[in-house]
Formats: C-alpha cells, structure tokens, sequence
C-alpha cells in the first residue's frame, strides 16, 4: 500500500495535539475517521505508531523515529503542491521563447518588465533568432511559443495571432532618398542596397516586392543583423530596408527613416506554438500580453 498525504498528516497532527479529539478538530474530521487514517498508514509502514488508550496516545518508539522524516516528507509534499498549483494559474514558471531580433530588441523589454511585475515568480528563456530558427525551435519543442515572421505554412505550427511589420527605407541624410517625402520600389531599384541575408524573412519580403521592377539591383552587401546593415548604410554602402519597428533603424542621428509607398512592403509577423502542445498558464498570459502589444500602434 503507497502512502497517503491526508494519512501522513493526520499521524503528524495526532503526535503535535496529543489528542485523537484536539487532532480531529484540527484537521476538520470525525475520530472515527482520523482513525481509520492512523490505521492505514500503519498498514502501509507495517509498524505500529501510536499506542493509545482511554487518557491519552503516544507514538511508539518506531513513530518516534518516523516522525521527523514523515514531517519532512509532509513539508516537500505540500511546496510540490504549492508551486504546482501556482503554475497551474500562472501564477509561476518560465516563459520559453524564441522570437525575431527586432521584437527582442523592441517589444520584448517592456513585456517582461510587465510579466514580472504582475507574476514575480516568473523565468524567461529567449532565443532571439531569424524566422526560419524561430520555427525550428518551436517544431521541435525546444521554445513552447515563438513570434516569427514570414508566411506560416508548416502544419505542425498553430498561429495564436497574426500582424504585419510595415518595411521603410534608411539612407544617409546626404543622400538623394533622404529628399523625397515617400519613396517607391523604382526609387530603390536605382541606388545600391544593403539587404539582409537571403534566407532571412525581410529578404523575402524585399525580394517579392522588388521583383516586379524593371531595373537589375545593386546588392552592395547582404548581412545577417540589422545592426550591421545600419553600420554599412553609415559607411555609405547604400540604403537598407528593415521593419518600422526595429529600433536599429532610429539608432544613428545620421540616418533617415523614409516610408516605402507600396504595400507589398509589409511582413507578416506572427505568435506561434506546436501544434496539439498546451502552453503552460503564464505563457497563456504572456501570449495575451504579446497579442496586445501587436495591436497598439507603435
């Protein structure tokens, strides 16, 4: 016979009060059925650990010697309990997250300072990665949700909600973009670009929108990180083009921001998880945070 925690806690109860009747009062039982526990978990030891007669009960030497580590049990038990409990609310646990450089370096910040102050107890664990990564991580389980960009056309990943990342333009103030009020595709198809690497789901976004002009591009330089596009369109290289949102965008004084006057240049951005998976309750909530940051204009 296992053991049972209502039995532990009644022997222990019995041993604090002294009294099968103080015992029974305080753990809101009948003595007939504080009995009955006592029984059963002398049944499951195979010992006898009280001897009580008509004026009172005491622990045998074998309760004696059980006591403290029933007690110790019955502690680890009751905190197991506990945090399951406050994780089954969301009320603790830990967020995993794998999600796209700009979100991480934008939104992500204020959302966490959000979450910890509303659950304290909360963790966090983020891979800040291009879209393709962001939806490996969450095929193969290694995030439980992921905000990615690009079409999400895998059948094994649910999308929880869906946005768009309007593209813009950043040049040099010196440079002849930096002019005009709102720039069009020709407009970009005539000056050198740095692009970020193929593979990558603004690249997909530029290439499509892009691929309909009839100019051949220049393609002075295609890196992996936002960063380093701004730090080469610094250099003079050319003009990049990356989401409104990324605060690279507004990190040198010298560029300028330009709107693109095309809807093409917009990419898809999405909160995503494993298909079948249930999120654990705080990263519930933390989807719903996510949900209405993506909402509120920026």
């Amino acid at each position: 016979m296992d053991l049972n925690l209502r039995d532990i806690r009644a022997l222990v109860a019995v041993a604090e009060a002294g009294s099968f009747t103080r015992a029974a009062e305080r753990l809101h039982l009948s003595q007939p059925a504080l009995t009955v526990q006592i029984r059963r978990l002398e049944e499951a030891v195979g010992a006898r650990l009280l001897d009580r007669n008509s004026r009172n009960v005491a622990l045998t030497p074998t309760g004696r010697e059980l006591l403290p580590l029933l007690r110790k049990s019955l502690r680890d038990m009751e905190n197991v309990l506990r945090d399951a409990r406050a994780m089954g609310v969301g009320e603790s646990g830990t967020i995993r997250i794998a999600c796209l450089p700009t979100f991480a370096a934008s939104v992500l910040p204020e959302l966490i300072i959000g979450m910890k102050r509303d659950v304290p107890r909360v963790g966090f664990q983020i891979r800040d990665v291009v879209a393709s990564t962001v939806n490996a991580l969450v095929r193969n389980e290694d995030v439980d949700i992921g905000l990615t960009g690009g079409e999400v056309t895998d059948p094994l990943i649910d999308v929880l909600h869906a946005g768009v990342d309007r593209l813009v333009a950043v040049c040099p103030k010196s440079h002849a973009l930096a002019k005009k009020r709102r720039i069009v595709p020709d407009d970009l198809a005539r000056v050198p670009l740095v692009l970020t690497a193929p593979g990558t789901s603004v690249r997909a976004v530029v290439d499509a929108a892009l691929s309909e002009t009839r100019e051949a591009l220049d393609i002075a330089c295609e890196p992996t990180y936002m960063m380093t596009a701004v730090a080469m369109v610094r250099a003079g290289l050319g003009v990049t083009i990356l989401p409104e949102t990324a605060r690279e965008v507004r990190a040198e004084p010298g560029l300028v921001v330009k709107p693109i006057g095309h809807p093409a240049f917009a990419r898809p951005i999405a909160i995503v998880k494993k298909k079948g998976r249930t999120l654990p309750a705080v990263t519930e909530r933390f989807v719903e945070s996510m949900r209405e940051a993506m909402r509120t204009p920026r």
